[in-house]
């Protein structure tokens, strides 16, 4: 072989590897082997202690992690506190409801891995793998995440709005919020299940309860027990309930029998089992928990990929390593 064929055939193959997408080739479910070898075992032990502490933790970090991923990517732009100069993602109105539990068990982890591994492990992959193994702790699945994400350099509550859902959406504008992350029906669906752990807020859904025209899709009974649960909710703010009434605190379908029975807490989980579209998933799902499991777990996959491929590592989660003055 002449030297220019071989220098031909090189300068081909150095474009063929700068042209794979650096977030293709970034992230590995073993990226911390070898410079934070305990990382999962720390992360391991911080959530067994705080869930079984904080049985809501499991739910609330699983709450976290979406606003954080659908929102503008998982670079853990959700964990930024706000400051005089800038109004941060989690101040948001529709991220006020966020436990403190959630923030609380990733500060934990970022602590212990400081002090164990310093400036090696970002704040985004702790939030995607402290989720991973609540969901698993509370009896869902298990999934592979891909680890070496980048903690995003900005956090601004101007940018949240629009990008998630909520519960007085019609359905075809919540799967569009999906469809523009390249999820599929399917996936919405199965996403949604993880409304089978958690609660909501009385206020989210007490037009549906109360006055004259009670929500229909709802159950009779249900809808009487949910008024007698959330008869406080006006001067107590905090008064929810749970979205699954059967089995709150564990990761199963039972999210899609309660649907079909008119048991779905919130107007956007009712319309699941009222538009043919997302019917029919939420009938499979209900009638097979392992399907349920198996959909779940490839979304779950497929939201923790999106985006957090640039940024820092920070040293502390709520805030960045300089302060940001941008509003």
């Amino acid at each position: 072989m002449s030297q220019k064929h071989l220098l031909l055939i090189v300068f081909i193959l150095s474009i063929s590897i700068t042209s794979i997408p650096s977030s293709q080739s970034r992230l590995t479910t073993g990226y911390y082997s070898k410079s934070c070898p305990k990382f999962s075992e720390i992360i391991q032990n911080i959530v067994i202690d705080k869930q079984l502490n904080s049985p809501t933790t499991a739910a609330g970090t699983l709450r976290l992690f979406f606003h954080d991923c659908i929102t503008n990517g998982c670079d853990a732009s959700i964990l930024i506190s706000s400051n005089p100069f800038n109004k941060a993602e989690r101040d948001t109105e529709i991220n006020l409801s966020l436990p403190g539990d959630a923030f609380d068990v990733i500060t934990r982890a970022k602590t212990k891995l400081e002090f164990e591994c310093p400036g090696k492990v970002s704040c985004a992959d702790i939030l995607a793998t402290a989720t991973r193994d609540l969901v698993l702790m509370v009896g869902g699945p298990y999934y592979n995440v891909k680890l070496g994400r980048k903690d995003g350099l900005s956090s601004k509550s101007s940018l949240v709005e629009g990008k998630l859902p909520k519960p007085t959406m019609k359905m075809s504008q919540i799967y569009k919020l999906f469809s523009d992350k390249g999820f599929s029906i399917e996936e919405m669906v199965a996403l949604s299940g993880a409304h089978t752990i958690g609660f909501s807020h009385c206020k989210e859904f007490a037009n549906k309860i109360y006055g004259s025209k009670v929500d229909p899709t709802l159950n009779p009974r249900f809808a009487d027990a949910l008024r007698k649960a959330c008869a406080k909710y006006k001067s107590d703010s905090t008064t929810s309930v749970f979205n699954d009434i059967m089995t709150p605190g564990k990761f199963d379908n039972m999210y899609f029998i309660n649907l079909q029975r008119g048991l779905g807490l919130l107007e956007s989980d009712r319309a699941l089992f009222g538009v043919p579209s997302t019917k029919r998933f939420v009938q499979r799902f209900a009638a097979n928990q392992t399907e349920f499991f198996r959909v779940f777990a490839r979304s779950m996959e497929k939201l923790s990929i999106l985006g957090g491929r640039t940024g820092e590592i920070r040293r502390r989660c709520d805030q960045f390593n300089s302060i940001k003055t941008e509003e």
